[in-house]
């Protein structure tokens, strides 16, 4: 009976303890949390965002305004994205006009729907100013240079409407840069302009010149490593994981990483499970069925899908994800950490790529924003590094941006 009693007095002694130390640990990091910028460099919207059909205080979406306030998200970076179609002068125009359309959106969202809640920032002094004030904070970025057509000059008009980041290519090429994820359907081959093409490194230069960050996400190795070349100010991967990890044509090797540092850019780890850790061959056959049942043959119509087809979509998902679980935040901060520890943490953050995929376990959407803080905290992470990875390493990067497209502009107006 001794042993057994002093078991007994030991598990009330240690359990308490433990749990008294879970505690702290999080109540630490909710202070922290609180206390430090948080921003997500990508969040997707439908076409109808910003409509009566989709409210962005409580539609239901990974990313509303209620969830960014519950969660502790106070930045985000509201995409424009339009998909890559077959490249003629009509599909150039009509992806110019549906641009525009998700501009619009987030314009109305932030200056006629939700002004007192939310505000876009144009700089990132704005972001800033804008979160001690005590509202929400909007930006823009462009997802696929597919939008400028081979109009050099739209890259302007769209930097005039608040866009501060534009990924080169999605998934196809276009004329800018070649994809990491050719799309044979459209035509491509491997590899069309071996990187950037001579037009896509005039993009990056005009992008420079204007403040627009290069984002290299999406883009082929030799077109990420062609734009860390061309570009004179550091660029950003906005929504990226490291492959070394999960083994994935949109993530970044090492060589890529290394590359990133010596530009002085940053890559936002992406919380997409794909991307952070591979399914095995049956869950990976069991949402192919799902997709297929559904209709969902690509991003264009995973956006297409009703709200109630949409809850059906994650209920089953969920059933799948019972089966064969997948990466949590665990996994997530996985690669925060090799791409701290190969790096460094002046060169890495945090996106979600929320309503376009992202999503895993733990941050499911922008109300569980404050468990990737809370499991930092658990790997030792400081508060002043929390805040470099939530924001200010992204914040430096945007503003030597701007110092760069101060710098050009000047060196043009004194010839």
């Amino acid at each position: 009976m001794r042993p057994l009693f002093f078991c007994l007095i030991l598990s009330m002694l240690v359990l308490p303890a433990c749990d008294r130390g879970e505690e702290a640990l999080v109540e630490t990091a909710r202070a922290i949390h609180e206390r430090v910028l948080t921003i997500d460099t990508h969040a997707d919207i439908p076409f109808n965002f910003a409509t009566e059909e989709v409210d962005p205080l409580d539609a239901d979406r990974q990313v509303n305004l209620q969830k960014m306030q519950e969660g502790g998200l106070d930045a985000a970076f509201f995409i424009v994205y339009v998909g890559q179609t077959e490249r003629t002068p009509e599909n150039y125009e009509k992806a110019k006009a549906d641009a525009l359309v998700k501009f619009d959106a987030i314009h109305r969202m932030t200056e006629e729907l939700y002004p007192d809640l939310i505000e876009l920032a144009y700089t990132a002094d704005d972001v800033e100013r804008i979160h001690r004030a005590g509202k929400l904070v909007a930006a823009i970025g462009i997802e696929n240079g597919y939008v400028i057509g081979k109009d050099l000059a739209l890259l302007k008009q769209y930097h005039d409407l608040g866009a501060r980041y534009m990924t080169l290519a999605h998934n196809g090429h276009n004329d800018i840069a070649d994809s990491a994820q050719p799309q044979p359907e459209l035509g491509d081959v491997e590899a069309e302009h071996d990187g950037l093409s001579p037009f896509g490194e005039e993009v990056v230069r005009e992008m420079n010149r204007l403040g627009i960050m290069v984002d290299v996400s999406h883009i082929s190795k030799a077109a990420m490593l062609d734009a860390v070349r061309v570009s004179r100010a550091p660029v950003i991967a906005s929504h990226s994981s490291v492959r070394a990890l999960a083994d994935h044509p949109r993530n970044m090797d090492d060589e890529q990483l290394r590359a990133l540092k010596e530009n002085g850019g940053v890559i936002q780890i992406v919380a997409l499970e794909a991307f952070v850790k591979a399914d095995p061959p049956e869950k990976e056959a069991a949402v192919a069925a799902l997709r297929e049942e559904m209709g969902i043959t690509g991003y264009a119509a995973w956006q297409a899908l009703s709200d109630s087809a949409r809850a059906v979509y994650r209920a089953r998902m969920d059933e799948i994800d019972a089966r064969w679980p997948g990466p949590d935040v665990r996994d997530f901060v996985d690669h925060i950490d090799y791409a701290v520890e190969l790096i460094g943490i002046d060169h890495v953050g945090i996106a979600s790529d929320f309503d376009g995929g992202g999503g895993l376990e733990g941050w499911q959407d922008a109300s569980e924003t404050f468990n990737v803080t809370l499991e930092l905290v658990r790997r030792g992470y400081t508060e002043a590094q929390i805040a470099q990875l939530w924001g200010g390493n992204l914040l430096r990067v945007w503003r030597e941006v701007e110092r760069v497209a101060r710098e050009m502009q000047a060196e043009v107006a004194s010839r």
